[in-house]
């Protein structure tokens, strides 16, 4: 793959931004990358990546807090004890049984969403992910002003327009 910027180069640096739910890709070389200011570190050994890795990530107890180990889902019988030796649930019921241990887990994975809001497939036409984008803006300025703020929805009208032209 071609850097996408020089265009001569092997694209060897493979940046993905997700902002407000819009997935955008960037393959450019590290001539480029080097030019545009980002940092590379080429190459970062196994246990030093794990470690880092390890290092930031949340305890169990941490994460789905101070769990009941007697509490157990009527329908199928799984304990939360299950999920974190497992990482599956039993049933769909256990989401609502034990949504209270597991909402922060969910933040966590999901950047602090707790409700889908889709996927744009990366074949979209252009317009059509923009049409989405700006729908998706229009919702969070409904929600912003209705919460009343107006700080935030004023943000958001500004991207609206200037994501409109």
């Amino acid at each position: 793959m071609q850097c996408q910027i020089c265009n001569k180069s092997e694209a060897t640096i493979h940046l993905t931004e997700i902002a407000d739910g819009v997935r955008t890709e960037m393959h450019i070389c590290e001539h480029c990358a080097a030019e545009q200011g980002i940092a590379v570190k080429s190459q970062m050994p196994i246990n030093e990546l794990l470690s880092s890795l390890l290092a930031s990530q949340p305890s169990d107890e941490q994460m789905l807090g101070a769990m009941d180990k007697e509490l157990s889902c009527p329908q199928c019988g799984f304990t939360l004890e299950q999920f974190r030796k497992e990482a599956v649930l039993g049933c769909g019921y256990d989401y609502e049984l034990f949504e209270k241990s597991l909402l922060p887990l969910i933040e966590k994975a999901h950047n602090g969403q707790t409700s889908h809001c889709g996927k744009i497939p990366s074949k979209t036409p252009t317009d059509t992910k923009k049409q989405i984008e700006l729908l998706n803006l229009r919702q969070q300025l409904d929600s912003a002003v209705q919460a009343e703020d107006y700080e935030l929805a004023a943000k958001l009208r500004d991207k609206i327009m200037k994501r409109g032209k």
